[in-house]
């Protein structure tokens, strides 16, 4: 099964960088069809300059972001939220390898059924 590199916790992370995304597409979108200062080549050139180019760095720096989130969830050690700098806190794919672990250890059908009980 493939995974997505954006899953849902990652889109999450990233809306911090979306919302600024959108704003400042509106304005894009909103200077171009509602022009309040007049079109003049050199202050609207400018303007469109000041607004698309913080709007593809920033794109570019969310999807940079998403892709280090997405693999450092893969390839580090992932805690529950919160619990990273906590003593003596596990990691969860430690626990969910343990899981699997047994699945594979013990073919007894009580073992499945208590393993899909919990899951």
């Amino acid at each position: 099964m493939a995974t997505k590199t954006f899953d849902k916790d990652t889109i999450l992370d990233l809306t911090v960088n979306m919302v600024p995304l959108a704003i400042i597409l509106f304005f894009v979108v909103a200077f171009t069809f509602v022009n309040p200062f007049g079109f003049e080549s050199l202050t609207s050139g400018l303007q469109y300059t000041l607004l698309i180019a913080p709007f593809v760095l920033l794109a570019a720096l969310t999807y940079l972001s998403g892709k280090a989130i997405a693999g450092s969830e893969e390839e580090g050690t992932v805690y529950a939220p919160g619990q990273a700098t906590v003593p003596g806190a596990k990691p969860l794919h430690e626990e969910t390898g343990e899981v699997t672990a047994e699945l594979e250890e013990s073919p007894d059908d009580d073992t499945v059924e208590a393993a899909d009980e919990t899951a």
